[in-house]
């Protein structure tokens, strides 16, 4: 991709720098510069208009002022629906023009990554890791760069998962295991065989490894994304499981067959909006598909596929019980078990989400298939 750059004028003389977004947005065609003595109510309304701001003030009265824009987007009503479908997609145009807005307000980094600004934290590791060197300063926005520091906490403490009595470290970009309950079924369902196995879409490789604690002596996990390979690595590594992993980079199935072939795919068929949102979002569910398609030619004799999804999808009127059906039977595959749990995290108990009549009925499914 061509280099983008943001332009401005700033004490009587046009200024530029790389322009860097997370989620591919093009560079703001209009820059102002803003400080401390910037209003809120001002900040809202150029953001709307489609001005950015480029923050020369403290640092955090520039998170300050975030905040209270957020604060204005949330006391206009969410327009729903009462179809489940249509409020999915009312609530994503909702969550897509609040990015759009909070992604108005841009912060500049010297060439090493340094946050130019008063006040501002030392955070050039945790950006270095999400965004590379570019040898040039650039200017990003701050909700770009507060995920980069978060993913960089994330990595640090890392996230228990109890089917490993130890932590999983994800990092930027990658989509963190903090969902326990599908681990649990993948932990706990009668495994077919212990010679070897593919986990297709390993992300931060926490299946791969539950599969290796189990005593599967051979695991191949794939991926496409070669930061999400390259952290799997490096949490296999420090679990002790790098000799018994393989990791791949390709589209869902390495070459040959396993008794045991596992995949976890984004649950919600619909679009996504950042590279972290296709651990969520699944456009048009192709990674499923893709999946029930192919994972038949794939199998041992009597070798088993688990399907682990949630029934989220269903819920949201964005696909039903009868299609998942049907495209189970077109890949040649017969269902012999199905194990449940109900899902515990804090959204489940949220009524203050708009999509809490479907969370509160979801189930996360393991789904055990075989060749017909």
């Amino acid at each position: 991709m061509t280099d983008q750059f943001v332009t401005w004028t700033e004490d009587g003389v046009e200024r530029s720098a790389r322009w860097g977004s997370t989620s591919g947005a093009a560079a703001p065609k209009r820059v102002i510069v803003a400080d401390d003595t910037t209003k809120a109510d001002d900040a809202y309304r150029l953001a709307c208009e489609g001005t950015a701001l480029l923050w020369r003030g403290d640092f955090h009265n520039g998170r300050q002022l975030s905040k209270a824009v957020a604060a204005r987007m949330d006391r206009k009503p969410r327009k729903t629906s009462d179809d489940p479908a249509t409020a999915f997609h009312l609530h994503r145009q909702t969550q897509g023009r609040r990015a759009r807005i909070l992604g108005m307000l841009l912060v500049p980094l010297a060439a090493d990554l340094s946050i130019t600004l008063r006040r501002a934290p030392e955070a050039r590791a945790a950006l270095t890791d999400a965004f590379g060197i570019h040898d040039m300063p650039s200017v990003r926005s701050l909700r770009d760069v507060m995920g980069a520091i978060g993913a960089g906490e994330w990595h640090r403490t890392g996230v228990r998962i109890d089917a490993l009595d130890a932590r999983i470290h994800p990092v930027f970009g990658v989509f963190s295991p903090v969902r326990g309950e599908y681990v649990d079924l993948v932990a706990t369902a009668p495994l077919p065989s212990t010679t070897s196995a593919f986990d297709i879409g390993t992300g931060t490789g926490v299946l791969a490894a539950v599969l290796a604690r189990r005593g599967i002596r051979s695991v191949t996990a794939t991926d496409q994304d070669p930061r999400a390979l390259r952290c799997a690595h490096d949490n296999l590594t420090a679990l002790g499981y790098a000799d018994r992993v393989k990791l791949l980079q390709t589209d869902l199935f390495p070459t040959g067959t396993a008794p045991l072939v596992v995949c976890n795919p984004p649950w919600i068929p619909a679009k996504a909006t950042s590279p972290i949102e296709y651990a969520v979002y699944d456009p048009a569910g192709a990674m499923l598909e893709g999946f029930l398609t192919g994972v038949a030619a794939h199998l041992d004799h009597d070798g088993e596929a688990w399907l682990i999804l949630s029934d989220i999808a269903e819920h949201l009127g964005l696909r039903t019980r009868g299609q998942l059906h049907a495209m189970i039977a077109a890949g040649g595959l017969t269902v012999i078990d199905r194990l449940d749990v109900k899902p515990d995290h804090g959204k489940v108990f949220d009524r203050s989400d708009v999509l809490h009549a479907a969370r509160a009925r979801e189930t996360t499914s393991l789904w055990r298939l075989r060749r017909r």
